[in-house]
Parts: C-alpha cells; structure tokens; sequence
C-alpha cells in the first residue's frame, strides 16, 4: 500500500518540521518527508491542501467505561469519538467495573480495541487492587498484559507509603504513575472550586489548597524514589508551580490540563445556571487559576492537553447540581477548541498545540507515536484552521452527550485520522 499525503502544512514538533511538505507512506510506514514526492506505481494521492498535517494526536485521559459501564460509553464507540475529534490514540483510566486491575481485564480491553480498530487504545492500569488505595495491584503483570501506566483517577492515592511503593515498583517497569491530586481531608462534600462564586452560589467547595497538598507531598515522594510521575488534569496555579520547580530540579514530573479547564471558570456554574454540565472534578477554578495554566502552555511546563472524557447517560446529569455525577465528554471537541480559543488568538503558536496534542503525550507516557520519521508508523492527523464547525451533542459518536460547549461555534475541525496509513472511515 503507498499513500502519498501532498501539499499540506506538515508539523511534527519532535523533529522541529514546520513547512509545506508531503508524506509518502508505503505498508502502514512512514517512508519519506520532502517536497515534490510522487506516489509511486499503484499508489494514491490524498490531497491535503490547505490543512495541516501532523502526527496522530493521542488523548492521554479517557474514560471508555467498558467494561461494566457500557450503557455510558464502551470502547466501540468511544474509539469512534476518538477518531471523529482527530486522535488515532487514546489512553484509557481503570476506574470500569471491575477496575482494570489485573491481566484479564487489560486483556479485555486490549482485544476489544482491535476488534473495532477506529483507535489505538492504551489501557492504564490501576495502582491498587479494587481501586481501593490498600494493596498494591499486580503491575507486572497488567503491563504484560499492556498497560502503559499505572493510576487511581477517580480516586486520589491516599497513603503515602502505597504511594511510595507504587513510585519504586512502577520504576522496574518504566512506566509513569498517574495521580489523580486530591486530599480528601480537604472539601470532602465539595461540588464546585471552593471561593467567591461557591460562597454566593451557597455550595460547598472543593479548595485548590486539596490538589497543592497531594501534589507537593507526591514530588517529595519522587525525590526519594526516582522514576516517572505524572499530575492529572492539573488545575491550580500552585500545583502548577510545584510541577515547574520539579521539572527545573531534574525530577521526572510531567502534567496535562483540560480544555475546560483553560477556558472555563467557576463563575460558569452561575452563569449555566447550575448547569449540571460545569461539574467536573477538578472542579472549573478561578481566573487566576486559568490564567497560570494558559502561562504554563505557553511556556513548556505542561507537557499535554488532554480531554478527561468522562460520558454519563442524560439521566445521571439531569438532577441537581449537588446529585451529579462529575465529569464531561471532550474527544470530539478538544481539537476545536483550542485550535479556535488558544491558537486563533496567539496564546499558543500551532506546533505548539501539536506538540501538546500529539508528541507531547506520547512522551509522557512513553508510548510510540508523536512523530514522523521515516520508518514510524504512519498514523496521521489531518485538520483545518479554516473549516468552521458548532458543537452539536446530539451528532457526537460518543454515548455522551455531557459538555458545556455546546452550541460553541468553533474555527478549526479535524478532516480525517490515519492509522498506520489507513484512513479511519465512520460510515
């Protein structure tokens, strides 16, 4: 199979290629980068003029909720959201049901993704058995089994002698320890950031202070230890302070933010009114939270932008505020949203973005990926900063209809993803 991409704008950060290039790909592989390519006897044209072209972008925080939760999302069609928002790879959480937290479940979800085929799917293991923060889980073997990383998301890693162990055992493997940063000791009942907007609204508050605590006390834990740790939807200027200090000491910290979180804050659950759609945990923080976090894309602290998509049937969001479960869907509009919010109007320049969405990830998690060199596997993102798109739940793939931007009219949509050269059809 030879597939000659031509004439569009190439970006693969990790190699510093921004120009007008095209990409010939020959069995699935990368087999050459340059100007005026041809395809070759038998091969195909796809004309890219006028897009941008760039390594697969790949999500590392998604909840597929298969199995036990299928009625919310299952991998079939969250692979679909998957590849309807651009990414060709997605990293899954184990909060399912049971917990991915051993062979057979990783094994699941392993032979379920290739079933369907519409995305990668790199399941994340958790770090305790049951997800109950007591016994360390089997690591070795869920990463035989395929998992790229180990994490409690849904439930922060309360003890900081399993989180020590996690740290030490997760370094024999080389793979990151993912933390979902919150002290329970701290807003226990909270549904929404803890400070101006929750006092006038009258709902209990989730401190900032919860996530600066559990952070600071893990990178402590990582001098100690070594290996690789990485923050979750980080969302405080503190945290992410914590996180640029580690880095600049030569810890192996790394951190990902959301979409919701660089462009909302708490006073959206005032103007939503109550919209059960602005509760998501880390809770939406204040402006001057936002503003650290926009900083910290612009100058290389963080290393990935990153979805948390969390489905939920209509009926689960649809009760008050306090009753909701937490969480949104975001794969089919992370794309759109930040090509039109951070990189429209010069917060971040484009490779950029594609660094955030794509190389940046991948290199967090240590997965391939993130670039293309001749000889990668030749999985692709095609995309416009053009096109024009507004964001309809009710044609999302995802089972999820849960996201506060809908109704957003966004400049700059996904075209069309590549796996390993061939390109993801929908039907």
């Amino acid at each position: 199979m030879r597939l000659l991409i031509s004439g569009g704008r190439l970006i693969d950060p990790g190699q510093g290629v921004d120009d007008e290039l095209d990409l010939l790909i020959v069995d699935g592989r990368v087999e050459k980068v340059g100007k005026a390519l041809k395809p070759g006897r038998g091969g195909e044209t796809l004309d890219a003029e006028g897009l941008v072209v760039t390594p697969g972008l790949i999500d590392i925080h998604v909840h597929l909720r298969e199995p036990g939760q299928e009625y919310k999302e299952d991998i079939a069609s969250g692979t679909r959201a998957a590849a309807a928002g651009g990414f060709t790879a997605v990293a899954c959480m184990p909060n399912t049901s049971p917990p991915c937290d051993n062979r057979s479940v990783t094994e699941h979800i392993v032979k379920e993704a290739a079933r369907h085929g519409f995305a990668r799917v790199y399941p994340i293991g958790a770090i305790s058995k049951g997800q109950k923060g007591e016994e360390l889980a089997e690591v070795g073997d869920m990463v035989g089994a395929g998992v790229v990383a180990i994490s409690d998301d849904g439930f922060p890693v309360m003890s900081p002698e399993l989180m020590r162990r996690a740290l030490l055992y997760a370094r024999h493997f080389d793979v990151p320890v993912i933390q979902h940063a919150e002290d329970l000791g701290l807003g226990t009942d909270g549904v929404m950031h803890e400070g101006e907007w929750s006092t006038r609204l009258g709902l209990p508050g989730l401190p900032g202070a919860a996530e600066d605590l559990m952070v600071a006390r893990d990178l402590r834990l990582l001098e100690e230890t070594g290996g690789r740790y990485h923050v979750a939807h980080l969302s405080t200027a503190h945290s992410l302070e914590l996180v640029r200090d580690a880095k600049a000491r030569g810890l192996g910290a790394t951190c990902e933010v959301t979409p919701h979180h660089l462009l909302l804050t708490d006073r959206e659950v005032h103007d939503s009114g109550f919209s059960t759609h602005t509760k998501m945990k880390p809770p939406l923080r204040s402006e001057d939270d936002r503003q650290a976090l926009l900083a910290g894309i612009a100058d290389g602290t963080i290393d990935a932008i990153a979805s948390d998509h969390a489905p939920h049937h209509a009926d689960e969001k649809d009760v008050q505020f306090s009753l909701a479960p937490f969480g949104i869907v975001g794969l089919e509009t992370t794309l759109g949203l930040c090509l039109d919010r951070l990189v429209r109007p010069g917060l971040i320049e484009l490779p950029r973005l594609v660094e955030l969405l794509s190389t940046g990830p991948a290199r967090a998690l240590g997965i391939a990926g993130g670039r293309l060199a001749p000889g990668d596997v030749a999985d692709v993102t095609l995309f416009s900063t053009k096109r024009q798109m507004t964001v309809s739940p009710a044609r999302f793939e995802s089972k999820g209809r849960n996201t506060p931007f809908a109704g957003w009219k966004l400049r700059g949509r996904p075209v069309a993803t590549l796996i390993a050269g061939r390109r993801v059809e929908l039907g």
